[in-house]
């Protein structure tokens, strides 16, 4: 006997073929259920095309087992888009098209297959005696071994099509209760037709030969492929119209509106018709949606929620007056009724999702106090069990506060609406202080609500609402720019919001670059992939001589803390770069460790970046008073420290001037208490130079270059390019890239980055001040860590450092020379417990490509991570 399951309640989501198939068969074995049944399913009018052996390398054919190529990298797919879905164009008529790639596990088919599609059913696109025999040379290469990454196939674009079918498709099962799909006509459907036009006017683009679906030809009954299917168990207002009601309940019967207590859908079965657009979004809010009211009615709770750094406004173009913007925040948190015995209870949760948009971003930027409008709900049960309909909504941005000094305020006001016809006035403000540092968290986080009858004006109720973190990052992903005319547009007018809306924090959350005085300033802001770990939280605090520091957290666990310390003219956003596959912070995260990211105040994200600072005060203040902030925040006895370069550097002079408490193992990289400097170091701290710039005025270095620079950055860039460099990959690099060798001497090898790490190295480093470097020379010169004024203060506590320690150096290292820490292993094990200490060397690294090389993740973490958990 087959096992039987016996459940109160039932959801249905084996999508709109398993969904509608479970269905028929119940009904064939007696549930009554709507006539409509199977019925109205759509393909989506999804096609899958080809532009075959275009003029131009297309790179559309996966690695498979292989390395990913740097020079010709494949994928994301679905990246862009060619959209038919104009306000001129009829509703039956709009379309998508997408770019996709094929996947690399049997690329060894695609070279015979596609040249043969090609030859029976493909239309050429292009003519001509030289195009003719380049395009024959290119096809005569895809037939060699690894054909599927050179020649013709490298050369052809998979295409993605959705559009508005008649969605007259029927779902039934057979004699055998097998599932079939009856469409008599599918091949006519005009939206096919119509898509494959637009695909040959883009391949056409590209000079190639327009290939279509493989399987839609007229020997093989010209059948169709969908990756969507949708309806079967479409949605009505009765059994009579559909299979199931707006919130998925299943219709009992052929007639009226009468539901099976308990039975849902939750797919995209569900649809009444096609979309023509990728549905997942739709399917998605939609069950989402039906499961909210399905908790609602049954006194059920969904908890929803999932288990740093400061810098100026960017130097970004003006959006036109015509963009507009929107988005839409989700908070909760709690009221209390105690000042009104008319609700029955003393306290409420209270939750809001409110979508907040500006027809005109331009106008609002210049005038704060200018209203954006106010739409969503509010879910106040101990009011109405049903949510509450927002009207009347008005959100003013920074309004000037009245009563308090340096302080301005965001305003949420609106009315609420329930179903019974009673209604609230709902006023609420958040209080964000001109000192916007320590508590800038708090102020953009934390909203102060008041409700009061709309008809009486007595107080209903007050408290307070949170964003969680999750939400808040969600939040300022998904600012919607509109009216923009190209992604730039939209871009710019996001970031310039965003940094209004909630300054600094944009940043860290938004993933967004928009850095002021990038390389080029009038380069667009860059869209930063989503790192493979959750939304951090940042703390300020204050030094006790008063500097700003910044630790983010990036709580992967309960391994640790470690916290990370980065080097000088940098920040540490060297942890956590994006351009390369994974990098240390998702490393580390993935593994279970609680991360904490120190930005001293050498940090370019800082302003102190700028400001004269030894090493002494750094590694005597910043580093302990961080370090105490961690084991205060976290609770932990210990911590454990990776410290890269200068940070490196301070964390030896701290634990040697016994400045340092609780860490109980550490790993430096590329910086040991002896130091062997480069040719270029030694002869420039022979020099003195950081003297010498100091005496024609400077204070600061900066990495930072751009085409608006002053006549003395440009005369500094001019003498760089003259500047004697010790390999030739470094000739003809970017005024960024020389200013990095002229301060650090070469600090990478160029084939240990990416193409885009190169790209973005302005993003990486900035600001570094001289009194910094003027020590630096003198350690260099006494070839060991010193004081400022050259004393040998530091390494006579030798004992100090008594504590499980790795040191990490690249072997190809043109900075600090790997014989430095040679030195320093062999000092610390000749003084304390060699069984404390290691030494791993690199192969083909250099400096700071051990941190963020393309390929760290593979040669150079697993040696960190095997010291961390050797030290728990």
């Amino acid at each position: 006997m087959d096992p039987v399951v016996i459940a109160e309640l039932v959801v249905l989501a084996a999508g709109a073929l398993g969904s509608t198939e479970i269905l028929l068969r119940s009904r064939a074995a007696g549930l009554p259920l709507s006539a409509r049944l199977g019925e109205s399913f759509s393909g989506n009018s999804d096609v899958l095309a080809f532009g075959y052996n275009n003029d131009q390398r297309i790179d559309g054919v996966g690695a498979g087992p292989r390395k990913p190529s740097a020079e010709h990298p494949v994928g994301p797919t679905i990246t862009s888009v060619i959209d038919g879905r104009t306000p001129e164009r009829p509703l039956g008529e709009h379309f998508v098209l997408q770019e996709g790639a094929l996947p690399g596990c049997i690329d060894a088919i695609y070279s015979t297959s596609l040249e043969l599609q090609a030859r029976a059913h493909g239309e050429a696109t292009d003519s001509g005696l030289v195009d003719a025999v380049e395009e024959r040379a290119r096809i005569l290469r895809s037939r060699l071994p690894g054909g599927a990454l050179a020649g013709a196939v490298a050369n052809t674009q998979t295409y993605l099509g959705m559009a508005l079918d008649s969605g007259a498709g029927t779902l039934k099962l057979d004699v055998d209760e097998q599932l079939r799909i009856d469409w008599p006509g599918v091949e006519e459907e005009p939206s096919i037709a119509r898509l494959h036009a637009k695909l040959v006017d883009a391949t056409a683009a590209l000079g190639g030969t327009f290939v279509p679906n493989p399987l839609w030809s007229n020997r093989l009954e010209s059948s169709l492929i969908s990756v969507h299917p949708l309806g079967g168990c479409a949605m009505a207002e009765d059994a009579e119209g559909g299979v199931t009601n707006h919130k998925g309940q299943v219709f009992a019967g052929d007639s009226g509106a009468r539901v099976h207590p308990g039975l849902y859908v939750a797919d995209g079965s569900l649809m009444p018709s096609p979309l023509g657009v990728n549905p997942l979004l739709t399917i998605s809010a939609l069950a989402e949606r039906n499961m909210a009211l399905l908790a609602r009615e049954r006194g059920w709770t969904i908890e929803y929620a999932l288990d740093h750094r400061p810098s100026g406004p960017p130097r970004l173009p003006v959006a036109p007056s015509g963009v507009g913007v929107r988005f839409t925040e989700r908070m909760a948190g709690e009221v209390d009724f105690e000042a009104s015995a008319s609700a029955g209870r003393e306290r409420s949760s209270c939750a809001f999702v409110l979508t907040l948009s500006s027809a005109n971003l331009e106008a609002t930027l210049a005038s704060p106090t200018k209203p954006m409008d106010i739409a969503g709900t509010v879910d106040i049960p101990a009011l109405s069990p049903e949510p509450l309909q927002v009207s009347d909504g008005h959100f003013s941005l920074l309004s000037d506060d009245p009563e308090h000094r340096a302080t301005t305020n965001m305003i949420y006001a609106m009315t609420l609406n329930a179903e019974d016809g009673r209604r609230w006035r709902f006023r609420g403000v958040k209080y964000v202080h001109d000192d916007r540092g320590l508590d800038l968290w708090s102020d953009t986080t934390t909203l102060f609500v008041e409700i009061h009858d709309a008809q009486t004006g007595a107080l209903a109720a007050r408290g307070k609402l949170h964003i969680s973190m999750a939400d808040f990052a969600k939040q300022l992903r998904t600012i919607d720019v509109t009216g923009a005319e190209s992604r730039l547009e939209a871009l710019t007018a996001q970031v310039r919001f965003g940094r209004f809306f909630v300054g600094s924090l944009f940043d860290t959350y938004a993933g967004v670059f928009s850095r002021p005085s990038v390389f080029d300033p009038d380069a667009p802001p860059r869209v930063r992939r989503n790192l493979r770990a959750d939304a951090p939280t940042i703390h300020y605090f204050h030094t006790s001589d008063g500097a700003p520091l910044v630790l983010t957290r990036y709580r992967g666990g309960g391994k640790g803390p470690v916290v990370l310390i980065h080097g000088l003219g940098v920040s540490s956003g060297i942890f956590t770069v994006d351009t390369i596959g994974t990098n240390l912070v998702e490393y580390l995260f993935a593994h279970g460790y609680d991360l904490w990211l120190l930005d001293f105040r050498a940090s370019i994200e800082l302003a102190s970046a700028e400001v004269p600072a030894s090493c002494d005060l750094m590694a005597t203040v910043d580093l302990p008073e961080g370090i105490a902030e961690v084991r205060r925040l976290s609770g932990a006895d210990s911590v454990q420290v990776i410290a890269h370069c200068i940070g490196a550097t301070l964390f030896y002079m701290s634990a040697l001037a016994g400045k340092l408490e609780g860490v109980r193992a550490a790993l430096t990289s590329q910086a040991t208490p002896h130091i062997d400097g480069s040719r270029d170091h030694r002869i420039k701290s022979g020099l003195r130079l950081p003297a010498v710039l100091e005496s024609l005025g400077f204070t600061s270095l900066t990495a930072y270059t751009d085409k608006h620079d002053g006549w003395l950055d440009r005369l500094y860039d001019r003498a760089l390019e003259l500047y004697p460099v010790a390999r030739e990959e470094e000739r003809g690099a970017s005024a960024t890239a020389r200013r990095i060798t002229f301060l650090y001497s070469q600090l990478y090898e160029h084939d240990q980055l990416n193409v885009a790490t190169h790209d973005t190295l302005h993003e990486l480093f900035g600001v570094a001040n001289l009194s910094c470097f003027d020590q630096l020379g003198a350690i260099i010169r006494a070839e060991h860590i010193v004081d400022a004024e050259g004393g040998d203060v530091y390494l006579p506590q030798v004992g100090r450092l008594a504590l499980p320690l790795r040191m990490i150096h690249g072997a190809e290292n043109a900075c600090y020379l790997p014989s430095g820490s040679e030195r320093s292993y062999a000092w610390l094990r000749q003084h304390n417990d060699p069984a404390l200490y290691s030494r791993v060397v690199i192969p083909d690294y250099g400096h700071i490509d051990c941190i963020f090389g393309k390929d760290a993740a593979e040669h150079v973490y697993p040696h960190i991570l095997e010291h961390l958990e050797a030290n728990l």
